[in-house]
């Protein structure tokens, strides 16, 4: 048993020095997110045929899940996406809402959801999902520190996307970022989305904004890092960089000076 196992890292080893050592030769193809300063620093956009990690932080896992949703949208076009969740996930955030996807802009009738028991069984269904090459893009939920997502695991899946060609995006809440094969890493929290600007009286002041992430690019394979807040257009499924705050803002009480320069950040960035 432990001769074969050493044989199949053996041979897991030679497929990746074996890719790697071709991989500077074609480059890899790209979709664009949308955000200028984002996809400039990913030399283009996202690496398409890789597998992408996105961590919540802290316990942002609604942040995190629009983000992933946001790039499984992208990558994914209109080519059908398969969301791998492990049952606990489902636990302890709740179930997806189609509705909720069909708000981001991503097509309902598109998106299979598969409910894993363990993170061993999510493992091997996003790996057999990678594989297919019908797909746009496999999402793999794992909540929680779970030993068996290692760096082997990580290049198994990996390596199924590059021969599939089908975009990998892992789902990491209350996890700490481990080492892996991924092509990048990104660490998401919410950001401030103020009201939207209200196109009838009857809406104004209590239109929903867009979603905004405060998004921290901490792994690039290929480039620089960097951190950005990213507003997702749900009509033209994209990033873009927020608009400037439509409203005016209060002046800050002039007994209160320490407060105004704690917050003229966040009205900057909104």
């Amino acid at each position: 048993m432990t001769g074969a196992r050493t044989n199949t890292l053996a041979n897991l080893r030679g497929s990746i020095e074996r890719i790697e050592a071709h991989a500077g030769a074609t480059a890899p193809a790209r979709v664009a997110l949308g955000h200028a300063d984002a996809d400039a620093t990913l030399q283009g956009g996202l690496a398409q045929a890789a597998v992408h990690e996105v961590f919540a932080a802290g316990r942002q896992s609604a942040a995190a899940t629009g983000f992933i949703a946001g790039l499984a949208g992208r990558v994914a076009a209109r080519r059908p996406l398969v969301w791998v969740r492990q049952d606990f996930t489902e636990i302890e955030s709740g179930a997806l809402s189609m509705a909720g996807l069909a708000e981001l802009g991503l097509d309902p009738r598109r998106v299979v959801t598969v409910r894993a028991a363990d993170v061993d069984a999510a493992l091997r269904t996003a790996a057999d999902a990678l594989a297919c090459d019908a797909l746009g893009a496999v999402v793999l939920e794992v909540w929680g520190e779970a030993r068996q997502f290692d760096l082997v695991a990580s290049r198994k899946l990996t390596l199924a996307a590059q021969a599939s060609g089908v975009t990998g995006l892992l789902l990491r809440v209350a996890a700490e970022p481990a080492p892996s094969a991924a092509e990048t890493r990104w660490i998401v929290r919410a950001a401030h989305s103020p009201p939207a600007a209200a196109s009838r009286p009857a809406a104004s002041g209590n239109a929903w904004g867009a979603p905004v992430f405060d998004a921290q690019l901490v792994r690039n394979r290929h480039g620089p890092v960097g951190r950005w807040i990213m507003e997702w257009k749900c009509d033209e499924c994209l990033f873009e960089k927020p608009a400037t705050y439509p409203q005016p803002v209060a002046a800050a009480p002039a007994h209160r000076p320490h407060h105004a320069s704690a917050r003229a950040p966040e009205r900057r960035a909104g």
